[in-house]
């Protein structure tokens, strides 16, 4: 057995003999998924909106104005009924509304994007408002990606990117902080062992426990809260693992700063919960934040991951349709895997 293959196993047992932690990873994925898929719901405003117009009317140019003057409203335009699609999906707008005349009468059809759920419930309810109280006509409303609205289409994502912080980056992180506490952290450097071959043997083992709980949130995700399943699930397992990467870098970068293990979970819970809870989309929509926070959580993975999530797992676009998403990711990795390196390096 070679070195590399000691030090994985080495890992390995310690993770087994802290039982109740094991137990604590594997479990805490299943009751998030089920308490928050099911579990919140918040109010949005802001919500983009474009118009498809067959024939211009004063009843409909009133009802456009309306769309204008109302605050919870951002009108993105007129655009022909083929775009429609096309928009909702580049996210240019979150509903679209349609207004055809058929036996001299005005009709109206509203079609949102349903991937997030919230947004959808709210949009469709205050478009219906503000048609209704202007036409008095019923309103035919489609729902495009989610047509139960079910809340836990708009959660398992922010789930899964709150999920693999906390196993990656904050265990790792506290792991390499307790070796360098004992002592043995020091002893394996001045070992003849290379440094990169002592940090690979203690991120594998979590490496892998990540890989675990997404097949695990995979199957309870496409089986229990029924998420449509296609084979963009290749693309969801791909982008899900450079994700898990970055967090596993941003472990090994705590565990550079940090000297304890209580600092390390301080730092950690400072850096990934609070920001992923808040900042990253996961439950309050980051365009309803005020423009300083939106810049910040710019800087926060969990944005850009479950953004992506949301797109591959509801939608089931192709994954060019997140090609910023992944290269805002694969940058985030490779910045933070050379800064963690270096430190690591230079602390050595």
């Amino acid at each position: 057995m070679s070195i590399f293959q000691s030090l994985i196993k080495k890992e390995v047992l310690h993770l087994l003999r802290d039982f109740r932690t094991v137990t604590v990873v594997l479990v805490m994925p299943v009751v998030l998924l089920l308490l928050f898929g099911f579990a919140i719901s918040t109010e949005v405003n802001n919500v983009k909106v474009v118009a498809v117009v067959e024939q211009h009317t004063d009843e409909t140019k009133q009802i456009i104005d309306r769309f204008r003057s109302n605050s919870y409203f951002t009108f993105e335009g007129i655009v022909p009924y083929r775009e429609v699609e096309s928009v909702l999906r580049k996210g240019r707008a979150d509903a679209a509304v349609v207004f055809r005349t058929e036996d001299g009468r005005l009709k109206h059809q509203i079609i949102v994007d349903a991937s997030n759920t919230t947004m959808a419930q709210t949009a469709t309810v205050y478009l219906e408002s503000v048609i209704s109280s202007a036409t008095g006509i019923p309103v035919v409303a489609n729902t495009l990606y989610n047509p139960q609205l079910k809340s836990a289409y708009n959660f398992v994502p922010g789930i899964m990117g709150m999920i693999f912080i906390l196993i990656c980056a904050m265990m790792t992180s506290v792991s390499i902080v307790s070796e360098k506490e004992s002592g043995t952290m020091n002893l394996l450097l001045v070992s003849p062992v290379r440094p990169r071959t002592i940090i690979l043997g203690k991120l594998v083992p979590y490496f892998l426990l990540s890989c675990i709980i997404l097949t695990l949130v995979l199957v309870l995700s496409y089986t229990v809260l029924g998420l449509p399943f296609s084979f963009s699930v290749i693309n969801v397992i791909w982008v899900t693992i450079l994700y898990v990467v970055l967090a596993l870098a941003l472990g090994l970068l705590i565990s550079t700063i940090a000297s304890t293990q209580v600092s390390a979970l301080l730092v950690s819970g400072v850096m990934f919960m609070i920001p992923v809870v808040l900042l990253s989309g996961m439950i309050f929509p980051v365009e309803n934040m005020p423009l300083v926070l939106q810049w910040l959580s710019c800087i926060i993975p969990a944005r850009w991951y479950i953004s992506a999530m949301r797109v591959l797992m509801i939608q089931q676009l192709p994954v060019g349709y997140v090609l910023t998403e992944v290269l805002v990711l694969s940058g985030m990795t490779l910045v933070v895997l050379a800064l963690a390196i270096k430190k690591f390096n230079a602390k050595k």
